[in-house]
């Protein structure tokens, strides 16, 4: 099902809310402009979003940041530390099986750059929370075009990119390069993670269409983008082409549930 959610929910009861569990992951390289704003941002919201970091090494000091803010936030700030640039997707994985491991019941991608506004966590958790779907996507395009701040050209290419997704995979969703996601527990752990192959943004391409092939629910949220005010955009030429090579591959690929 791929359902555009254009009208808010009534928050169910927040007992029940506050018992299941929510992460919230976020990928980091250097982020020290945005981490710790990020952090109280996401932290803040009313149901207890948990955040665990994935920082690549970054040199400019995020993860040391991180470290302080644990301080603060002893059991819900949580930081994975790996060397070097190893992808987006490959911080996803990672956080993925730490999220499964630890028994979290919904789990959460999302930039550090507040591209995504935390306040629109509660809105992605509804639909999968109320049972209507089991992920949600934040999307730009599904309610018109909804980004700030981005030259033309990027649109362009980012609007083009999902018709190309849409076309080539038949895959009938508006924002598949979308970055802004909740995920239910069974959709990750119904997914061969070890099976994932893209290591860029091709790889939120992967997710999203693995997830329905293997017959799981999907919503679009309509949510507003809004370009990064501070830090470096980590997009580059490998980037687009991994996913335009990976989509036509995912084409072909059988998939299976995990074993």
């Amino acid at each position: 099902m791929f359902e555009c959610k254009k009208k808010a929910v009534n928050l169910q009861n927040k007992d029940t809310e506050n018992m299941e569990r929510k992460l919230v992951i976020i990928p980091t390289y250097n982020e020290i402009e945005n981490i710790s704003k990020i952090t109280e941002a996401v932290l803040s919201i009313e149901g207890q979003y948990d955040i665990l970091v994935i920082d690549d090494g970054s040199p400019d000091g995020t993860g040391e940041e991180v470290k302080k803010l644990q301080t603060q936030y002893p059991q819900r700030l949580h930081l994975i530390e790996r060397s070097g640039k190893l992808g987006l997707g490959t911080a996803y994985v990672t956080g993925f099986k730490w999220a499964l491991e630890n028994g979290y019941d919904y789990i959460f991608e999302m930039d550090a750059d507040f591209s995504h506004n935390p306040q629109d966590l509660p809105r992605l958790l509804k639909p999968v929370q109320e049972g209507i779907a089991d992920m949600s996507v934040g999307s730009r395009y599904c309610d018109g075009i909804n980004v700030v701040n981005w030259p033309f050209s990027r649109i362009l290419i980012s609007y083009c990119a999902s018709i190309y997704v849409r076309t080539i995979l038949g895959f009938k969703i508006f924002d598949s390069t979308a970055g802004f996601v909740c995920y239910s527990h069974k959709v990750l752990e119904t997914i061969d993670l070890d099976a994932v192959r893209m290591k860029g943004y091709g790889f939120q391409i992967e997710l999203k269409y693995t997830a329905k092939r293997l017959g799981f629910r999907i919503a679009e949220v309509p949510v507003v983008f809004v370009n990064r005010k501070e830090g470096t955009s980590k997009m580059s030429g490998s980037i687009f082409g991994e996913a335009f090579w990976g989509v036509l591959a995912l084409r072909f690929r059988k998939i299976r549930p995990k074993q």
